[in-house]
């Protein structure tokens, strides 16, 4: 992209009622945005590579899911006595089955490999996801309706 046209569209940030603008041009993306905090300073303009998504497939719902579901747990923190469960796919947290269920886990709920913990919802598939640890879930860490990334975590557990 031109030089004088990032300045272009960054001095239209700049003086319009607008915090954030996105374009995308053969196959570059440029996004400006204000800063969040009360500087004088002139929006920041962030190039972003563009590169090509992937789905990755639903998780099976069988007993071959457990394992799968094992390489996505990252080693514990050091120091730590919790264990993460983390995302094994990107998509929206769902904490209960339906919107007015009752979560599939909570603070305090006991669980063990293979008890349905959450839903994650991608592309329009509700994907169970299954605990890899028996345990007592000692924290929460995603919100619901909230997306999640790759690997982030979503509870902790207090192995038993």
């Amino acid at each position: 992209m031109d030089l004088n046209y990032i300045k272009k569209i960054v001095k239209l940030v700049d003086e319009s009622g607008v915090d954030e603008i996105e374009i995308e041009e053969e196959g570059s993306k440029i996004r400006v945005s204000k800063a969040r905090h009360n500087s004088s300073a002139a929006p920041v303009p962030q190039l972003i590579p563009q590169q090509p998504v992937y789905a990755q497939p639903a998780p099976a719902q069988s007993a071959s899911a457990v394992p799968e579901a094992a390489p996505a747990a990252a080693p514990k923190a050091e120091g730590s006595k919790y264990h993460e469960v983390r995302s094994p796919i990107v998509g929206t947290f769902y904490s209960a089955p339906a919107p007015n269920a009752d979560p599939y886990v909570q603070v305090g709920s006991s669980v063990q490999p293979g008890t349905v913990i959450c839903i994650i919802e991608a592309m329009k598939l509700m994907n169970e996801i299954e605990s890899d640890i028996a345990g007592k879930v000692v924290q929460v860490l995603a919100q619901n309706g909230q997306p999640v990334e790759y690997n982030q975590p979503l509870f902790l557990v207090e192995p038993a």
